[in-house]
């Protein structure tokens, strides 16, 4: 990656610092070490590998060496709103896909890109995105964990992992659940990952910004979001662990959680989870999975 070309494609925007490396354990490890030892907001580390990628509840995420986009920006934003920093981050994404590589991507909730296909109703997976917030400035661990107040700032390590060149042969056993950029693309015009996040980092300039300055605050991320979901509108199941809830998902909250018209009858809102999106048996039978489950 042309690291001196991105930086210069970059500045006047929070995040022109860009930090490449040949290889690491997690990027969001990096970032986060990085914000303990007092490197400001905007700080971007980019790694054509990662030894131990991880994502949601403990899975890990695994991609050939120059197979992926994997970058973790290091952010601070107001506690209040440090929950909505994955969907500003997935807003950007998927239009700088849209920019560089002329796909259009969306977001299944909470936190993966996916691509619609065929119209089948069957999404895959194009990209992943893990936003780790570190201990409040004030806390202190010996102490205990105390919530910080709204005005405090967050360090959040917001992390993505794009599917962009798998030349034709999928990881592993990803080939029916998710999928990569130059499957989707005519393979010579697959995008190159350095315009990809020049592309995405812009706009994350202005999502971001919008998020923690801009005069509606989250309102006008919020609406974007809704905009570009593939989870709104659908009958999903949601993985809570101990049980699951099957529904139509409606609509998001002010943080940023899914709000479900569940099948008994009445409203869920549901923090976490994971997100499985149904289709209808032909013949008007029982729904059954139309994508995979797994986030990273």
């Amino acid at each position: 990656m042309d690291v001196a070309r991105v930086r210069a494609d970059l500045a006047g925007t929070r995040f022109a610092d860009v930090r490449w490396v040949a290889e690491t354990g997690s990027t969001n490890t990096d970032v986060l070490e990085l914000a303990r030892q007092g490197e400001p907001e905007g700080v971007v580390v980019v790694a054509d590998h990662q030894r131990a990628g991880r994502g949601r509840r403990g899975r890990t995420w695994e991609a050939p060496a120059g197979a992926a986009l994997m970058a973790t920006v290091l952010l601070r934003p107001p506690a209040a709103v440090a929950g909505l920093s994955t969907m500003a981050l997935a807003v950007a994404a998927v239009d700088a896909v849209a920019e560089v590589a002329g796909a259009a991507v969306r977001v299944k909730w909470p936190n993966d890109l996916v691509w619609p296909g065929d119209g089948s109703g069957v999404d895959r997976k194009v990209a992943g995105i893990l936003a780790e917030a570190d201990w409040p400035a004030a806390s202190q661990p010996a102490g205990g964990w105390s919530p910080p107040g709204p005005h405090d700032r967050a360090v959040v390590a917001a992390g993505i992992g794009l599917n962009v060149a798998w030349a034709g042969s999928a990881p592993g056993d990803l080939a029916e659940t998710a999928v990569a950029l130059d499957e989707v693309v005519a393979p010579s015009s697959a995008p190159d990952r350095a315009d990809l996040l020049v592309a995405l980092l812009r706009r994350l300039h202005t999502t971001y910004g919008g998020l923690v300055g801009g005069p509606s605050g989250p309102a006008e991320l919020l609406d974007a979001w809704r905009a570009r979901s593939a989870t709104l509108g659908r009958r999903v199941r949601v993985d809570l662990g101990a049980d699951d809830v099957v529904g139509t998902a409606i609509d998001v909250t002010e943080e940023g959680h899914l709000v479900v018209e569940v099948l008994e009858g009445g409203r869920r809102v549901l923090a976490v989870g994971d997100v499985v999106h149904l289709r209808p048996e032909a013949g008007g039978g029982q729904a059954r999975s139309a994508g995979d489950s797994t986030s990273s």
